[in-house]
């Protein structure tokens, strides 16, 4: 499936949010109700929600200087979102709080490396049909790989509304910095 073609209208504002109240039908993809879900259950339905373009693929669009993401539902115990990317595109270190999460890319590639501390990060380059999912308490990271823009959908639940952003700093402490959803993930510089 090829996404270069595809053409969304703006809102007078720019934005290609949806309007309060409105899920563009992510709700519709099968899912277990009335509680929270684990990093497997949401694996599963971020794959299933990837397997329906028809409620997102009109949101796709990449940006050069940033990623390009958009919220696709919200509810009292999930959260998701459609995520763009180009090169060199990168989140730098983070957790997701006290959300577990999944990721399904949809088109391109992306890296995802998991921080560990006695020894190599952990690293996985997940492509076009690839999904993985990750708890509340792994720091990880997200780049973009591969020289094809890449999309992908993400999954968190509880609701994603608070992360940590991670640098080392010169002494070669590792310091968390809290962020809200809504501020964009990026590699911390030491002084930030």
């Amino acid at each position: 499936m090829s996404f270069a073609a595809v053409r969304t209208p703006t809102s007078s504002s720019g934005s290609m949010s949806p309007p309060p109240g409105v899920s563009f039908g992510a709700g519709s993809v099968p899912r277990a109700r009335g509680r929270d879900l684990s990093g497997p259950e949401l694996e599963v339905f971020v794959s299933e929600l990837a397997e329906r373009p028809e409620l997102w693929i009109h949101l796709v669009r990449h940006e050069l200087t940033q990623r390009v993401y958009e919220e696709l539902l919200s509810d009292e115990h999930v959260t998701a979102w459609l995520i763009c990317w180009m090169d060199e595109q990168d989140t730098g270190f983070h957790d997701h709080d006290l959300s577990a999460g999944a990721v399904s890319v949809v088109s391109g590639a992306v890296r995802e490396e998991r921080l560990a501390i006695a020894g190599p990060t952990r690293n996985g380059v997940f492509r076009a049909g690839g999904s993985f999912h990750f708890c509340a308490s792994d720091i990880h990271r997200v780049s973009h790989a591969g020289s094809d823009p890449a999309v992908t959908l993400h999954v968190y639940s509880p609701p994603l509304l608070r992360m940590g952003a991670y640098v080392i700093g010169d002494d070669g402490v590792l310091a968390r910095h809290p962020m809200s959803y809504t501020d964009e993930l990026r590699p911390r510089e030491t002084n930030d």
